[in-house]
């Protein structure tokens, strides 16, 4: 029987779990999604369809309605919003804590059916925006009538 020896380092072990322990805490306490490959950050959505619409949600705390950007092209929909940085000076102060994001938030979404474009619906309330986003008729679902003789 061939036996090895392999030795274990255990500082090599922890610095594998810190390593692990940092991915997930900064994971998890990102309120936006990461970022998105251009600078900003990529903004988590809901998406539901039902036969008429598809109905986008997103929650964009702290940005006011003139800072959010929507744009129909296709059959794909972006939203894109800024927060501005807010400066605080305070007298001989120091920052302990910052975790609130700052900066450009965006997403794209394709959407599997043409949209009627000039029946869009956007609201805005209390930080939460709502698209909704009627379907071109002719591509809803419809039931077909079988006639036949019996």
């Amino acid at each position: 029987m061939n036996r090895r020896i392999v030795r274990w380092n255990p500082i090599r072990e922890m610095a594998t779990m810190q390593s692990a322990l940092d991915r997930l805490f900064e994971d998890s306490w990102r309120p936006f999604g990461g970022e998105n490959g251009d600078g900003g950050y990529a903004l988590p959505v809901d998406l539901v369809e039902n036969d008429a619409n598809y109905i986008i949600t997103t929650e964009l705390p702290g940005v006011d309605m003139e800072n959010i950007d929507i744009r129909l092209e296709n059959e794909y929909v972006s939203i894109e919003a800024e927060i501005p940085e807010q400066v605080i000076e305070h007298n001989e102060a120091r920052t302990l804590v910052k975790e609130r994001r700052y900066g450009k938030f965006s997403r794209r979404v394709h959407l599997a059916q043409p949209i009627d474009g000039d029946n869009v619906d956007a609201t805005f309330d209390n930080g939460v925006l709502t698209l909704s986003l009627p379907k071109i008729p002719e591509v809803q679902p419809r039931t077909i009538a079988i006639k036949g003789k019996n």
